[in-house]
């Protein structure tokens, strides 16, 4: 998919070995990621995948391994499956996660980045489709507006996603099969439809 967001995100060095042993005997209470933390790097690394801006990139990579931090965990993209790996700092040695080495690998989370994310709900993607698609229609008008609505059908359907999740492979899919397949777009709206999707960056959350 052409990710940026690259294995080797942040170089944390070797922990000391009262460090390494600690983790490892398994004291789940101090390394177990609470959901919301999980939730919050997908996020994360959903507008790191999203964006084509360095700065941007750079910094949500920083916002989500300084959430990752306080929880001793570091993230990182694997790109054979489009899965996003959260895993303890202590299995880095010289920034690199020796993950051949590790026996028990249970306390690593994984979350698939394409696809429906996890515990999504069709009744609130449409909730969050539609807010958004409001907001495009007030600030940039109603041809903008309908096209979003089109690519709400298509990620809500297709991916159980609202249309701010979509990966960049996601969004090319829109517009070079599903639009031009299954929408019946007015001339104007065909025109800015690569546009109206690309407005998307300015919504937050």
């Amino acid at each position: 998919m052409g990710k940026r967001d690259h294995d080797r995100d942040h170089d944390h060095g070797q922990q000391d070995d009262a460090e390494i042993t600690d983790a490892e005997s398994g004291d789940a209470e101090r390394t177990s990621l609470p959901q919301s933390v999980i939730d919050e790097a997908e996020r994360l690394t959903r507008l790191c995948i999203n964006t084509t801006v360095d700065a941007e990139i750079t910094a949500y990579r920083n916002e989500r391994q300084s959430l990752l931090d306080e929880h001793g965990y570091a993230a990182r993209v694997r790109d054979a499956d489009d899965t996003l790996v959260l895993y303890p700092q202590s299995w880095l040695v010289d920034g690199i996660a020796q993950f051949d080495q590790i026996d028990n690998t249970d306390r690593a989370v994984e979350i698939s980045l394409s696809g429906p994310a996890i515990g999504a709900d069709w009744e609130n993607v449409e909730t969050t489709n539609k807010t958004i698609i409001d907001m495009i229609r007030q600030e940039h008008g109603k041809a903008h507006a309908r096209n979003i609505r089109a690519f709400a059908d298509f990620m809500g359907n297709h991916y159980l996603k609202s249309v701010t999740e979509a990966t960049k492979d996601e969004r090319e899919e829109f517009i070079n099969e599903y639009y031009t397949r299954n929408v019946w777009p007015s001339e104007k709206e065909a025109a800015i439809v690569s546009e109206s999707i690309r407005l998307l960056d300015t919504i937050e959350g």
